[in-house]
């Protein structure tokens, strides 16, 4: 691979005008952060970030839902650690101020964790928060099959899972749009492949470049974005063959197929999207926390100030937000971009200087 420095020079000598990106994937955000990007490359190059955090596009209608089953008599949720800080649509109520409350909230790395969990308490209900895009629906899927295998009747999913697709085709019809290639997440793109994205090209004539995580690899995938473009050749390139192939993962498809279908979802910054998010299929229906306790989003309360939604949506920088770093910070969040480790805010917050 070349060198950064070879990458960014090549970079230079693109014959370009103005040009947005967008990273479609929290983790390049904060490496894009951490790294400088940002402020290496040349100014007409301006890189924005996408709905690409679980935690950030999780709205406080669904936080809200969440909180109220974790007051229910006997559940225990089981969540990532994300999760337990972000507040619903009333400013500082989250799931640590309900565990404060006497809520019974683990944080589980994976949803097996989660499984097991609820074999060591079989007196209680335990209720995994399935936050996650494509990355993290086929290890969802796996710890359901895994219950319902070993007869864990008390284990649930409240399914919070998203798909990227739909996502891309709401953001590129919003009013006032202007983004001209795609940074394609490499996560993502590991388990539904490279050729998913042929979308952007095929159909809005926009650049897509799967890109991998270190330095190197982002730059590497943003000079053939720009190349692309610099050319008048949209198209989708794999910049990440070590870790995303073109088809995918079959195995993690196949499960993921086995046990979800889509269904309509609430998305923050993009309100309610067809087909954009997964639930149980209806021979799993048991293990539906949704269906077993009879809950879900329900209408929130007022807005706060956060404007997390523009962020996620490439309206408004972080440092836009009239709370960043006042009111709003890591250690006090006012909304979710702030509180996960691949928030736009955190990574702002965190390597401000860089940006």
């Amino acid at each position: 691979m070349p060198s950064a420095e070879k990458l960014l020079a090549a970079i230079e000598a693109l014959p370009l005008g103005p040009v947005n990106l967008m990273e479609v994937c929290g983790t390049h955000t904060m490496s894009i952060a951490r790294a400088g990007i940002k402020a290496l490359l040349p100014k007409q190059v301006k890189l924005l970030s996408g709905p690409g955090c679980p935690v950030c596009v999780t709205p406080p209608e669904v936080i809200d839902a969440v909180l109220d089953l974790a007051m229910e008599k006997n559940v225990t949720i089981a969540t990532y650690g994300d999760l337990v800080r972000v507040p619903g649509s009333r400013p500082g109520d989250s799931l640590q101020r309900r565990r404060a409350l006497g809520a019974r909230v683990r944080v589980v790395y994976s949803p097996v964790d989660a499984v097991e969990l609820a074999k060591e308490e079989p007196e209680r209900e335990v209720v995994f928060l399935g936050a996650g895009f494509e990355t993290s629906a086929p290890g969802t899927a796996a710890a359901v099959l895994t219950a319902a295998e070993e007869g864990v009747g008390n284990f649930s999913v409240f399914s919070m899972l998203k798909t990227v697709e739909p996502a891309l085709r709401a953001l590129i019809a919003m009013e006032g749009f202007n983004v001209q290639g795609f940074l394609c997440p490499g996560h993502v793109a590991s388990i539904i492949g490279a050729e998913a994205f042929r979308f952007l090209p095929e159909e809005y004539g926009l650049p897509a470049v799967v890109g991998g995580f270190e330095p190197e690899e982002i730059l590497l995938a943003l000079y053939l974005l720009l190349k692309q473009l610099a050319e008048g050749r949209p198209r989708v390139q794999n910049a990440y063959p070590r870790a995303v192939a073109p088809k995918g993962n079959p195995l993690a498809l196949e499960r993921m197929e086995r046990c979800l279908e889509p269904r309509a979802d609430l998305w923050r910054g993009l309100g309610r999207i067809e087909n954009s998010g997964l639930k149980l299929r209806e021979p799993w229906k048991d293990f539906d926390a949704e269906r077993k306790f009879g809950i879900g989003p329900r209408p929130a309360a007022a807005p706060t100030a956060c404007r997390c939604g523009q962020v996620i949506t490439g309206r408004l920088e972080p440092q836009g937000c009239g709370l960043f770093g006042k009111v709003c910070t890591p250690e006090d969040p006012m909304g979710p971009c702030m509180v996960s480790s691949e928030g736009a805010c955190a990574a702002a917050y965190k390597y401000g200087a860089a940006l």
